[in-house]
This record gives structure tokens, sequence and C-alpha cells, in this order.
């Protein structure tokens, strides 16, 4: 079990141990039928006997968090809508270019909820250059959110049924999204242990929900990494429980109506 944390932190970061056995066994345990193999021990020894196939990535793919919603805390959205964006808007009027950065964005709820926002909140979208960035470590997440294509039950969570019916159309039991809201984020796969060199700059960036996973140097990694292409009048959002007190002071902190937004000092 204690190979299985190892495998998952080295290539994701995500501190595992002992006491998370049973989100190991449920959620590696059907991994493990699927490949014919006994149980967590023979998937263990598998690993072991093949250190880099892609049973390993399959692994890590599977203990990765995939949770997420359209509008997910509609605070943030809330304050985006009414301050953050108009704000952006004002001052990127000159090059009429606005870039969002969306990490970890699972199957792309979140960088849909921010097109579907902006597509709503910019006069004349079609004159602005909007660049939505989603990105994940696991591909297989990213084809299905390059889709966008969504069940039943992913739309009723967050998303109002207007823009459901204006933005969507049915096909048999799922939702798929009209190509002008799809076509206005571009998704690639990227690991938040590596380099964020070639991305950016961005105006706007999303990392929610993220480093709650992380040990506190790898925190440090992430938001340095951040600020390296972050605009620097910028915004970063993080999660309702996540800040940066006590791991990077180059960030401040600021309030915007029920919602907490970081800026470079």
């Amino acid at each position: 079990m204690l190979y299985l944390c190892q495998v998952v932190h080295e290539d994701s970061g995500i501190e595992l141990d002992e006491s998370k056995r049973y989100l190991l066994e449920a959620r590696l345990s059907p991994l493990a039928r699927d490949r014919g193999l006994g149980g967590l021990e023979e998937l263990c020894r598998r690993l072991q006997a093949d250190r880099r196939g892609p049973l390993r990535q399959e692994v890590v793919e599977a203990m990765t968090t995939n949770e997420t919603s359209f509008f997910r805390d509609m605070g943030p959205f809330e304050a985006l809508r009414k301050t953050v964006i108009p704000e952006l808007l004002q001052k990127r009027a000159p090059t009429r270019r606005l870039a969002i950065w969306c990490a970890a964005c699972a199957t792309g709820q979140e960088p849909y909820s921010l097109a579907l926002l902006l597509h709503e909140t910019v006069p004349d979208p079609a004159g602005w250059m909007i660049e939505i960035l989603g990105t994940d470590m696991a591909e297989s997440i990213l084809e299905r959110a390059r889709r966008g294509r969504f069940s039943q039950l992913e739309v009723n969570r967050g998303l109002p049924a207007q823009q459901l019916v204006k933005y969507f159309r049915r096909d048999h039991m799922d939702w798929e999204l009209k190509p002008e809201i799809r076509d206005m984020v571009k998704f690639r796969s990227l690991n938040l242990m590596g380099s964020f060199r070639d991305l950016g700059p961005f105006d706007l960036v999303l990392c929610r929900n993220v480093l709650i996973y992380f040990n506190g140097e790898l925190k440090k990694k992430i938001l340095a990494g951040i600020r390296g292409v972050l605009a620097r009048d910028g915004y970063l959002l993080l999660g309702g429980s996540e800040s940066v007190f006590s791991v990077d002071d180059h960030y401040e902190r600021v309030a915007v109506g029920q919602a907490s937004f970081y800026r470079m000092k």
C-alpha cells in the first residue's frame, strides 16, 4: 500500500498515507479488476515489474480528484461577473485581449463556466481575443473536456436552466455545448509539478481546490510558477479553504464581494 502512495506522490505530488487506505481501495480496486488482477497487492507487484508502463499512469489518474461542477461556489463567479472581469476588460481595452488559465480543470466545467460568463459579459465578444486554457494532468479526462458533452446529472449541478437551453443541444441522454462556447476553450495536458514557462501571460488564473493536496514545498513551487505567468495587475483565485498565507508572501489578498482573490504586491 505504501508503494502505491509513493507512486502517486512521485507522479502527481498528491500526499497520501495509510490513513487514506479506504481511498486507495475505492479508486484502485475497480482498476485492478478491469486489468484482471486479484487486488491491490497484485497491482503493486505489476507496477513494480513495469515501473514506467501505461498502468502507472492509469493508477495516478485514478487517484486524481476530478470533482467539479458548473459555476462551483457562486460567490467567486459573482465577483468575477460584477467586478473582476469588468475591471480587466477596462484595463485590456487597448489590446482587446484577455487570457485566462484554469489549472486542474478536470472535465471542463470550470473553464466552460467562464466561457459562458464572458460570452454574456463582454460587449462585442467577437471584437476581443479571448483565450481560456484548461489544463489537467490526465489526458483521458481532457478528452472528455474537449468534447464539451455532459450528462443530465452534470448539467444539473450548477448550470442555470436558461443557459442550458440557450447554449447546449440535447443529444440522446447527454447535453452538448454549442461550438460558439466550446471553441472558446482550449485544453492541454500539464502536471503542476512541472514548469509553466511556456504558458501565459494570463490576466486571471484559477487554481481552485488543488493546493490542499500538496505539501508546503510543492505549494510554494506552484505559487511561484503562477507568479511567473500572471500579469502584474492580474488576479489569482484559489479554493475557499486555500490561502497563500505563510506560503508565498509575494501575493496580497483582495476581498471582492464574498470571494477572496490574490494579486502580486
